[in-house]
């Protein structure tokens, strides 16, 4: 790594290279820190993504890393522990968790979200393959075939009725959602959707492929994927020491999250940062994540065309 950048780029998913990309492209001096832990990393293929329809996610990566080093950026896998700006309207000071650290003048922090799943044995061991969160990245894999929906919140009758399209045998596990209306009784029904009363205890698989359900009364439920909303945390804490302002996610009047706010090219609160990908979205798919990257990029380029326009001029006036 050199001494100073002109910008850091913190986490090196589908929006941080995206942004890398357009900013070396644009003849700056840029630098990718990825912790190496992507969000979708567990999946088989990356979906609704133009051009890129299945690709293996780690393969999705890989080439947009060669892309940006093809033109002069820099990727170092690596944590970021903390970020600081250095003096009023300085450039900003990041720290690895090796204890090095780099100088930058604009920081794009791609850092993305945590999905925190409900609280059900063998469930996260399945996330990505069978067990599974948006129905368009994943709800073609699992056409026809008998779909859980795990209720954890006020929108499982939601997602039910979203799954459905892709199946009609969808099952609505009540869990630890609140009860459901007469509305929402008479909508399932209308809908072929089974509702399971009861609390789910586990996960059931046969030669790694899951089968079933467990509830606390002993039943076993059979459905071959599961589909769960978790909260959708995000990564607004790395790097620490900047600050950056998050809110809360709703959804239909429910908190489903939290988000780093930004205004439509990424910028935050805080001078001289951007946002990109789920960390601003937390509902962007891959593709959405990569086209907000490339818009914070151009931003950031922007603004820094008008601060070496102001230097230029303040050197000529001198």
């Amino acid at each position: 790594m050199n001494e100073k950048y002109e910008v850091v780029v913190v986490g090196g998913g589908a929006a941080g290279l995206s942004g890398a990309l357009t900013l070396s492209r644009a003849r700056r001096s840029v630098l990718v820190i990825d912790a190496g832990s992507p969000r979708n990393a567990p999946a088989d293929g990356v979906h609704v993504y133009l051009g890129h329809e299945g690709t293996p996610p780690a393969r999705l990566l890989a080439t947009g890393r060669a892309e940006v080093a093809g033109y002069g950026g820099e990727i170092v896998t690596g944590e970021v522990v903390s970020a600081e700006r250095l003096a009023a309207g300085g450039d900003f000071r990041v720290v690895l968790g090796d204890g090095s650290a780099v100088r930058a003048d604009r920081l794009l922090v791609t850092t993305g979200l945590v999905d925190e799943l409900p609280d059900v044995p063998g469930l996260a061991e399945r996330w990505g393959r069978d067990v599974l969160h948006c129905p368009y990245c994943h709800g073609w894999e699992v056409r026809d075939q008998a779909i859980g929906v795990l209720a954890t919140g006020p929108l499982g009758v939601h997602q039910a009725l979203m799954w459905r399209q892709w199946s009609d045998d969808v099952t609505l596990f009540a869990h630890t959602a609140p009860k459901f209306t007469d509305d929402e009784h008479e909508q399932l029904a209308a809908r072929d959707v089974t509702v399971v009363e009861g609390r789910v205890t586990g996960v059931r698989v046969s030669d790694d492929r899951l089968t079933g359900l467990e509830l606390a009364d002993g039943r076993v439920a059979d459905c071959r994927a599961v589909a769960v909303t978790g909260r959708l945390t995000a990564r607004a804490g790395i790097p620490a020491g900047l600050e950056l302002e998050v809110a809360e996610l709703e959804r239909d009047g429910h908190v489903i999250g939290d988000y780093v706010p930004a205004d439509p090219t990424g910028a935050t609160s805080v001078p001289g940062v951007w946002v990109a990908g789920n960390v601003a979205n937390p509902l962007e798919q891959v593709i959405g994540s990569a086209a907000a990257g490339v818009k914070a990029g151009a931003a950031i380029n922007a603004d820094l065309i008008t601060e070496d326009v102001r230097r230029a001029v303040a050197a000529r006036r001198g």
